[in-house]
């Protein structure tokens, strides 16, 4: 039985399939995305994208859908479905009469006395996908013709029909090859059946139309290149394998093979966790032997500062008690961040969440002087480069607090921009940045020997920071902490970054002040699918997240809810109310697993909307969100226990 299902009368329902997507993706960074009708609603989706070397690795879309079609007895039925403006066509969901998302997606069709099936399998270490085809019943033999439409573009891009794609094809094994344009890797197109042919038939679909782009303003029509056609004969009870590779072609008389190990590793989902471990693994890329965390499917980047130190625990340790895939990662985000971390990032407060990174390591159980003997000189760098005359985004002041300033630019990780204006610029001393600041400074001092250089010239600077920062942002009449102070004062939006000044290990708040912040936390921000970005008491609180992309920008950093920032509310919570608290988190949690046949089947998003019944948008598929349920999954089991 598998965990995932979805029945005939919710699949030919076009608005509630093409608002679900299954997601595919593996070490390589290559990934397989469409809607479970199969119908393709962004320009992200792909049966196959794939990393490109010669274009700086950024992921291509290769294989953008295939269109399978029946013939029995003369009469020919297409399974396919694209949408051309207002119209769709051809209309092959209504054939489809079962969805499984597990252990791989597979799609059931039933026309008439035919039953077919269809698996999808993207390969654990190749650019490669796999679609298992099997006639489960027919009442005579059945021609089976693939359609495959082409693209050779960047993901983030949509192409048109131009004279400089090539429309030549090279024979391979049971198959055919295509490069359309120069410094892509060759598609290799293959089936498992040595008797199917293909029939060369160039062609341009146009006017190819992205439902979601449309609806949100973008560009959202493009052509696609059909090359031709394959061919098969099928009777009842037969298996065939296409596969699509980038590269070299395959043997295929492999592919069988290759397609039954595939869903073999994978296995069977039984549990929640289990879910949430396999998603965890998918945001794993390794690339050239080096291992780095994808920030979420399909349109985020890979191996992103912040978003890296922010899951690389989750990810690892909380999934899987990897301790040597957590430093891996870490150390190479460290060699390829050295600018980041020490010289200028428009994300000031990144660099400081090391501190935070690796706490979470030694609290999971790492070795103290082990952790700090390998990254404590990083993090006393990292330190250093925010003293006065080396960054220019941001610097220390004589009251010891990090100013933060560059005109136009959002220093933070609220970086939505509109038109080019910041919505949340937040210049001047951020409260989240301050609060790492001093946890980054009081780890570093507690494992320097006292009367140290570095002990004597940063302990000042320590106890300047215990002297101003709750003054500095304490509201004693609203009862919470100012979301960032500039020289007009006091900025008292309630928004979640506070969390900060009252989650890290080393807190300059008092004991009142903490407790003040988490009962206005939970009131106004708190809800079952993450923490509100703005309080709805706000005039600028947009609780939805629909609409043009101006809209949508206004609502992103002014009201919708993000799930990575649950972990620090119960986290504090934890260490508030100890295991009194196990229920109320596992109720923050359930919500998740609730919607995991919403948006991306089986993944956890990005962010949902601040208003109930707060739906998933953003990326399908979140690093941070992932990480973050694993977290407070880690830290349900360690109070159950206690």
């Amino acid at each position: 039985m598998a965990f995932l299902k979805f029945n005939k009368s919710e699949l030919v329902n076009l608005s509630y399939s093409l608002s679900r997507e299954i997601v595919l993706a593996n070490k390589t960074g290559a990934y397989c995305d469409t809607t479970i009708a199969t119908c393709n609603t962004r320009r992200y989706h792909a049966l196959l994208a794939v990393p490109v070397a010669a274009f700086e690795g950024y992921r291509h879309v290769l294989l953008s859908s295939l269109d399978e079609s029946l013939t029995l007895r003369g009469k020919r039925f297409n399974l396919g479905i694209h949408c051309y403006g207002d119209i769709y066509e051809p209309r092959g969901h209504k054939y489809i009469v079962d969805f499984d998302a597990d252990p791989v997606p597979c799609i059931t069709y039933k026309i008439g006395e035919i039953v077919f099936r269809k698996s999808i399998a993207l390969s654990p270490d190749e650019n490669q996908v796999l679609i298992q085809y099997e006639l489960v019943k027919a009442p005579a033999r059945v021609k089976l013709e693939l359609k495959p439409f082409l693209a050779f573009r960047n993901f983030h891009a949509l192409t048109s029909e131009n004279s400089a794609a090539r429309t030549d094809f090279i024979p391979v094994q049971n198959g055919a090859a295509f490069c359309m344009y120069e410094g892509f890797p060759s598609l290799n197109l293959q089936l498992s059946a040595s008797a199917g042919s293909y029939r060369h038939n160039p062609v341009w679909y146009k006017g190819v139309t992205y439902s979601d782009e449309m609806r949100r303003g973008f560009d959202c029509r493009e052509d696609l290149w059909v090359p031709g056609t394959f061919e098969v004969e099928m009777q009842s009870g037969d298996t065939l394998v296409f596969s699509a590779a980038a590269g070299d072609p395959v043997n295929a008389s492999t592919l069988k093979r290759r397609f039954t190990s595939t869903v073999k590793k994978i296995g069977p989902i039984t549990s929640f966790h289990d879910q949430l471990v396999r998603q965890a693994n998918s945001l794993i890329r390794e690339d050239g032997g080096r291992k780095r965390i994808v920030a979420g499917y399909c349109w985020l980047y890979t191996g992103l500062l912040r978003e890296t130190l922010g899951s690389v625990a989750g990810l690892t340790l909380y999934a899987r008690n990897d301790a040597k895939e957590f430093e891996e990662i870490l150390d190479n985000l460290i060699e390829d961040n050295k600018e980041r971390l020490t010289r200028r990032t428009t994300q000031v407060e990144s660099p400081l969440y090391l501190a935070i990174t690796l706490q979470q390591y030694i609290a999971w159980g790492a070795k103290d002087k082990y952790v700090w003997d390998k990254y404590g000189p990083v993090l006393k760098t990292i330190l250093e480069s925010y003293l006065p005359g080396i960054r220019q985004e941001v610097s220390m002041q004589p009251n010891g607090l990090l100013w933060a300033q560059m005109d136009g630019v959002a220093l933070t990780w609220m970086n939505a921009y509109i038109g080019g204006r910041a919505v949340t610029e937040r210049a001047g001393y951020q409260v989240e940045t301050n609060a790492m600041w001093y946890n980054a400074i009081c780890f570093t001092l507690a494992h320097e020997k006292k009367g140290s250089a570095f002990s004597k010239k940063w302990t000042p600077i320590k106890e300047l920071i215990e002297k101003n920062f709750q003054p500095m942002f304490w509201n004693a009449e609203l009862g919470f902490l100012a979301d960032y102070v500039d020289n007009g004062g006091q900025h008292m939006e309630l928004r979640p970054n506070q969390l900060w000044a009252v989650s890290t290990d080393y807190r300059c708040v008092d004991d009142e002040v903490v407790s003040e912040v988490m009962r206005i936390v939970n009131a106004e921000l708190v809800t079952r699918r993450g923490i509100r970005t703005l309080s709805p008491r706000d005039v600028r609180y947009k609780g939805v997240y629909e609409g043009n992309q101006l809209e949508r920008d206004e609502a992103y950093m002014n009201g919708c809810a993000w799930p990575f920032l649950l972990a620090q509310f119960c986290y504090v919570s934890f260490n508030m109310m100890g295991s009194a608290f196990v229920r109320r988190a596992e109720w923050l949690t359930e919500g998740f697993y609730e919607d995991l046949s919403k948006h991306g089947v089986g993944a956890f998003s990005e962010l949902y909307d601040g208003d109930p019944p707060h739906e998933p948008h953003g990326a399908v598929s979140s690093a941070m969100t992932t990480a973050a349920l694993l977290n407070i999954n880690w830290l349900i089991e360690k109070f159950r226990e206690d």
